[in-house]
C-alpha cells in the first residue's frame, strides 16, 4: 500500500512541476502523470542510482548540487523515452526536478509522520 502512496505523491509532484514551471508539459489527463511518475521513478532508481555513484566526486565537490543536474537528465531521459512528457529545454528540466524532489520529499514525509500517528 505504501508503494501506491509515493506513486500518488510522485504523480502529484509532476503535477505541481507542469503548474509552476512554464517549459515542461504532460499530454493527457491524470493518468499520463501517474505513467510519467512511474517511469521517472524507474528510471531514476536504476540509471540514477549508477549515474550518482559514478559521479560521486562531482556531488562531493558541488556540496550535492550536481544531484539535481542528473536528477533534471533523468527528467530528460523520461520525457524521451515517453510521449505524455514533453520538456522545452534543460533549464526547465532542472526547475522541474528541484520542484519534483521538494514536492515529493515534503508529501512522502507528510504520509511518513501521518502513518505513525
Amino acid at each position: 500500500m505504501r508503494i501506491f502512496i509515493r506513486w500518488a505523491a510522485s504523480a502529484l509532484a509532476v503535477w505541481a512541476a507542469t503548474a509552476l514551471i512554464p517549459g515542461i508539459k504532460v499530454h493527457g489527463g491524470a493518468w499520463s502523470y501517474f505513467w510519467v511518475a512511474l517511469l521517472f521513478s524507474l528510471i531514476n532508481t536504476s540509471i540514477g542510482s549508477l549515474l550518482k555513484l559514478l559521479t560521486l566526486p562531482a556531488v562531493l565537490l558541488s556540496f550535492g548540487l550536481f544531484i539535481v543536474v542528473i536528477n533534471a537528465a533523468m527528467l530528460e531521459l523520461t520525457a524521451r523515452w515517453s510521449t505524455a512528457l514533453t520538456i522545452n529545454n534543460f533549464w526547465s528540466a532542472i526547475f522541474a526536478a528541484l520542484v519534483i524532489s521538494f514536492v515529493s520529499g515534503l508529501l512522502n514525509r507528510t504520509v511518513k509522520r501521518v502513518g505513525q500517528n
